[in-house]
Parts: C-alpha cells; sequence; structure tokens
C-alpha cells in the first residue's frame, strides 16, 4: 500500500510522472505559528512569534509579491498557469507592468477566485510562476532571500524558539525526513494561512527539503475537506493517506474522507510518530 502524509498546509501537483505511492502524509497546521502549542513562556512567546512573522511577511512582500497578490489567494502555486504565455521573465519589469493599478483600481480579485481580462491574468499568472522559480532555488538556502541584519536575526529566532519548545520543529523535520526519504511517499502540507505567506513561512521554518511547493496548498478559501479531496483526486485512491495535525477541523475532515488522524498536541506526539514510523513502518 502507499501512504500519504497530508498536512494542515496542502500542497499539490498539477501533473506527476507514473510514479505510484504508497503513503501521502497530508500535515495540517491551523495555528498561525504552531510552535506556539508548547510555549512555556508566554510573553517571549508571544516576542518571538511577533519577530517570526515580521520576517514571513516581510519575505513575502520583498519576494513573493504579496502586495499584489493578497486578495488573489489561490489554493496552489499552479492554479493560473494554464494562463501562462511562458514568456521569458529574464527582464521583466514587475514593478511597472501595471498589475498593482488595473488590480487595485478594478477590484478583480473576488471571492474564491480572479476576474480579469486575458492581459490582466497573464500577469497574475508570471508572478505565481516567478515565486515557484524563486521558492525552487531557494528552498535549501532560505536565507539567501534575507539581508544580512534580518539573516542573523532569523538564525537567533529559530535557536529561540527551538530552546523554548524543547526542539519541537526538529522532532517535527525528523518525522517529515523519514517520510521524504522512502521511496513511493511524499509528505503534503495543508495549510489555513494564505499561499503566498505560507511559501514563505515554509522556507523560514526550513520546512522547504521536505515540502515541494507542489505539495503545498491553502485552505484559506476553500476548507480542508476541499483541500484534502483534490489531494486525493490527484494521488488517487491507492495510496494510504495519514493525515496529521493538532486541530478538529482537520479531524473531521480526514474522518469525511476515511483518512487515519495522527493528532500533535505535545512534544511526545511527535516523538510517537516517529517511532511509529521508523519501528512500526507507518
Amino acid at each position: 500500500s502507499h501512504n500519504i502524509f497530508t498536512s494542515h498546509h496542502c500542497v499539490e501537483r498539477l501533473s506527476w510522472p507514473s510514479f505510484s505511492f504508497s503513503r501521502v502524509c497530508i500535515s495540517c497546521k491551523s495555528k498561525p505559528h504552531f510552535i506556539l502549542l508548547l510555549f512555556q513562556d508566554t510573553a517571549n512567546a508571544v516576542q518571538l512569534g511577533y519577530h517570526m512573522e515580521k520576517l514571513i511577511f516581510d519575505l513575502a512582500d520583498t519576494h513573493f509579491f504579496f502586495n499584489d497578490l493578497e486578495e488573489c489567494d489561490q489554493v496552489h502555486i499552479d492554479d493560473v498557469s494554464s494562463d501562462d504565455n511562458g514568456q521569458d521573465l529574464s527582464n521583466y519589469n514587475f514593478a511597472t507592468d501595471g498589475f498593482s493599478a488595473a488590480n487595485s483600481n478594478a477590484s478583480l480579485c473576488l471571492g474564491t477566485g480572479v476576474r480579469g481580462g486575458v492581459d490582466w491574468m497573464r500577469k497574475l499568472a508570471f508572478r505565481y510562476r516567478k515565486i515557484k522559480e524563486l521558492f525552487n532555488s531557494c528552498r535549501n538556502n532560505s536565507g539567501s532571500l534575507l539581508d544580512p541584519e534580518n539573516r542573523e536575526k532569523w538564525h537567533r529566532v529559530r535557536q529561540d524558539i527551538e530552546t523554548l519548545t524543547d526542539s519541537w520543529l526538529t522532532e517535527s523535520m525528523k518525522c517529515l525526513q523519514l517520510i521524504a526519504s522512502r521511496p513511493n511517499c511524499v509528505n503534503v502540507l495543508v495549510t489555513t494561512t494564505q499561499l503566498v505567506p505560507a511559501l514563505a513561512k515554509v522556507l523560514l521554518y526550513g520546512l522547504g527539503s521536505v515540502f515541494p511547493i507542489e505539495n503545498i496548498y491553502s485552505a484559506t478559501k476553500v476548507g480542508k475537506e476541499s483541500c484534502f479531496e483534490r489531494i486525493a483526486s490527484r494521488f488517487g485512491r491507492k495510496p494510504v493517506y495519514v493525515v496529521v495535525g493538532d486541530g478538529r477541523d482537520e479531524e473531521m475532515a480526514a474522518k469525511q474522507l476515511d483518512f487515519p488522524f495522527w493528532r500533535i498536541q505535545t512534544h511526545h506526539d511527535f516523538v510517537n510518530l516517529y517511532k511509529a514510523l521508523s519501528i512500526c513502518g507507518l
């Protein structure tokens, strides 16, 4: 059988080669910063959360066009790729292409989809293509996206978070890396965070190596159950899907699709998950 591990942050790829997956692990995170679950020092936790959030949104604004795309959110990075004509973007000037002005003046992004003419949709698709290229080039070296001052701050905040949470992120990475190392297994992330800041968050938490951008989904507008259904449609019914999360909503969504659910609420839940993965062959 195949296992697909799914997270609250949903990740999808539109077209896979003819691979056969045995497990799909879906990781779900509904908290703005899931690490806050383990914080004992509340005041320090709030400060660390604030600093990390600022780094995330600064990166999203500076490199991922979040100022342009905040009202044009997508579930998946390739959702508007059909509007991309493949134009070479090497010398393309995003700042002067008129997209921002058209967006603010015409209220072209509405509801769960987008509204706009062919030219505007093409410019939207260009931005998501550029984000995808940048994510893939920096997924194992996210610090390269930060200036020296913010890079130093990022390293310090990451270390403080690890100390305060008793290495919560390290324990979660052990599980994710084990899954990623297995043939025919894949990590998928489903999140309630909007897609663009979610991608920035994945990079700054050092998760780019275990969550390919095609395997990240945002449930902000469509909900987790819709994301789970989309993931199941993509990978098919043969794999075993395992949902790992901390919330009631993803547990109920998993139940609707008959996906096993592994609840993460404490440090030991990750330790036990790793044991189940490595010893019991989950």
